[in-house]
């Protein structure tokens, strides 16, 4: 409020207040929903060895999300020299917040449909090894395609370019390199953090594309083709 936010009004406290609140109970209701069942099947011995490992992974995995949430926000609080007009997070601490809820996330949707729906025994044909290798490679620059959106949100990097598919007048713009060494520019320089995430937004859509095109040349289950459908849709949404 001192360093930026002097109209602030009590109204619009309370609502990033109870967005802020809100979340953090949200997030407490889901660290319940892992460790309290969990505790109870360990309990009944419903869980077998493997299973129990994944469980502890999981609940393990659901509490250093909330440390990492906390050492986030804490983050928020101190006083920079550099910058104390603009009062934000650690662009580095939010995408680790980012980064292993959707660890979280993926692991958990692994392991519940591990469990919900059999395993295709298909035949390890070439093509079936290269769609494998192809999925996992897109997997990865979608992973860190969304870890540099959360470097563009604690720059607030989408404020410095808003047209597309130039920025500015320019393709590439001047300032893309412009803080020295030239490896800050990548976590630190907005520019280079929205150049960066628009060109990995584009390769990601550029693979998932390219995989379902892929995906049409091979003889699948249905459950598999309908997967890889989706996909491409939820691209062309994102």
């Amino acid at each position: 409020f001192n360093s930026l936010n002097h109209d602030m009004t009590l109204a619009e406290f309370k609502f990033i207040w109870y967005m802020e609140y809100s979340h953090r109970m949200w997030g407490r209701v889901v660290g319940l929903a892992y460790i309290l069942p969990a505790a109870y099947f360990w309990h009944r011995g419903w869980l077998s060895r493997p299973w129990k490992g994944c469980v502890l992974a999981l609940c393990g995995l659901v509490c250093f999300q909330g440390l990492l949430g906390w050492y986030m926000v804490k983050s928020g609080l101190e006083e920079k020299p550099d910058s104390y007009d603009i009062p934000r997070v650690s662009q580095y601490r939010l995408a680790a917040h980012l980064g292993s809820a959707l660890v979280l996330y993926s692991a958990s949707l692994w392991a519940g449909l591990s469990l919900l729906l059999p395993r295709h025994r298909l035949p390890e044909t070439h093509q079936l090894l290269r769609l494998r290798q192809y999925a996992h490679g897109t997997t990865a620059l979608i992973f860190l395609t969304a870890l540099s959106g959360a470097f563009v949100a604690g720059l607030d990097a989408g404020l410095v370019y808003n047209s597309f598919p130039k920025m500015g007048e320019h393709w590439i713009p001047d300032d893309l390199l412009a803080f020295s060494p030239l490896l800050r520019n990548i976590f630190e320089n907005p520019t280079t953090v929205q150049f960066d995430h628009r060109i990995l937004g584009i390769a990601s859509i550029t693979a998932v594309t390219a995989l379902y095109l892929f995906s049409r040349k091979i003889p699948l289950p249905h459950r598999t083709r309908m997967a890889v459908t989706s996909l491409l849709a939820v691209a062309c949404v994102q």
